[in-house]
């Protein structure tokens, strides 16, 4: 079931990506998209069967929005920074660690990519429980782990 679900949600990309309908790239697609599936159908659904995966499978899509939503502020800002006639002045990269109370891997890897999706701050490094991460200036370390935790948090139902 795993394979069946992971092999469609694939093959529906594909077609939307390729916007191509002929049997060459159809075939393609069913042949990398069966592979893709045969190697990473369990990584995506290791317990299809529980409901909880679905009540996260929601969530996730509601918290991706809000991290659309912080990309474009923190692009923003960004641009603000790097415009700023005392752009030296206001840059003061550094790396920030601290201690995640995520245990899922998941959940620590969604955390970490999003962290890294977000314009002024980069995942270095997770070890155990700390996270390592460059940040562009006092102002972006500031928000770690903060808002974004809390809601990944709620995604992956670890309250």
């Amino acid at each position: 079931m795993a394979f069946l679900v992971t092999f469609l949600i694939l093959f529906a990309f594909w077609i939307f990506m390729s916007g191509q309908l002929d049997w060459w790239h159809l075939s393609w697609g069913v042949l990398s998209c069966t592979l893709v599936a045969v190697i990473s159908h369990d990584f995506l659904f290791k317990d299809i069967k529980s409901k909880g995966r679905v009540k996260e499978t929601t969530l996730f899509f509601a918290y991706v929005p809000w991290l659309i939503y912080e990309i474009i502020l923190a692009n923003i800002y960004v641009a603000y920074l790097a415009l700023h006639p005392k752009m030296l002045d206001l840059i003061d990269p550094h790396i920030i660690k601290f201690k995640t109370r995520l245990k899922n891997d998941f959940a620590r890897v969604t955390f970490a990519n999003s962290i890294t999706l977000t314009p002024g701050t980069i995942t270095v490094l997770i070890k155990d429980d700390y996270f390592f991460v460059h940040a562009i200036n006092k102002s972006a370390a500031k928000s770690l782990p903060g808002n974004m935790e809390r809601r990944i948090t709620k995604v992956f139902m670890e309250e």
